[in-house]
């Protein structure tokens, strides 16, 4: 798929600090085509002496005309990570490729109930189906869950705390594993603040293999259908 899909130069117009080890970057993409919450585009970067890089990242934003955004967190040793989050100033150009993706991805013609699990920067296409459901004005009931190591560690925590005041239908739980008293998200977390499997949710996990292995294996062991758990998962250098 990716193969046919254009590389397309983007430029930073705005860049906000999530956390002190990421930033959302605001990048308008001339003749963007639009995506659907869920998908991702590649960035690469060139260096003057030809050598190039690329990394997957997830949009965190609704479709919204030629501009996109996409967070991302500092890798340490990663070749593209700290560039964008550390050295990319407003105006400079990057090379990107998309958007990728059709399968982890929410409609807003779904009509079912929606469960979201974000482990760490899991969060991010996440993000991008609450923020897609409120443009689109959607009704349907979504419940997120988020696990992080820490409250500093929370991606778009201002934001979300007005969303669960403002937006109708929208429930966000937290499970902290460094914390103290902190430990991993387990099957109590996702029975309480999920849904009950006969509701039929369709569910969307994202984060870290193992995370994401565990928090499927819960949800199917609780009796939802395994067509509607849609795991993405990153490694060190992955979206």
């Amino acid at each position: 798929m990716t193969g046919r899909l254009a590389w397309r130069t983007a430029r930073l117009v705005e860049a906000r600090e999530e956390t002190p080890t990421a930033r959302t970057l605001v990048l308008d993409v001339s003749g963007w085509p639009g995506h659907l919450p869920g998908q991702h585009v590649d960035v690469r970067l060139t260096a003057e002496d030809g050598y190039s890089t690329q990394r997957s990242y997830s949009i965190a934003s609704a479709a919204q005309g030629d501009r996109i955004e996409l967070t991302v967190q500092r890798v340490p040793a990663g070749e593209v990570s700290p560039y964008l989050v550390e050295g990319l100033s407003p105006g400079y150009p990057v090379e990107l490729r998309g958007p990728v993706g059709g399968w982890f991805v929410w409609r807003t013609t779904d009509t079912a109930p929606v469960l979201l699990v974000a482990g760490g920067s899991g969060i991010v296409p996440l993000m991008a189906m609450v923020r897609a459901r409120r443009a689109a004005g959607s009704r349907v009931p979504f419940r997120l869950i988020y696990s992080a190591r820490t409250k500093n560690d929370v991606f778009y925590a201002e934001e979300l705390r007005k969303r669960v005041r403002d937006d109708a239908g929208l429930d966000v739980a937290y499970v902290f594993t460094r914390e103290e008293h902190g430990r991993r998200i387990n099957v109590n977390d996702i029975s309480t603040a999920g849904w009950p499997a006969d509701f039929q949710p369709d569910c969307f996990v994202c984060g870290p293999t193992g995370f994401v292995e565990t928090v499927a294996d819960i949800l199917v062991a609780l009796g939802n259908e395994p067509r509607r758990v849609k795991t993405e998962r990153f490694g060190p250098t992955g979206a």
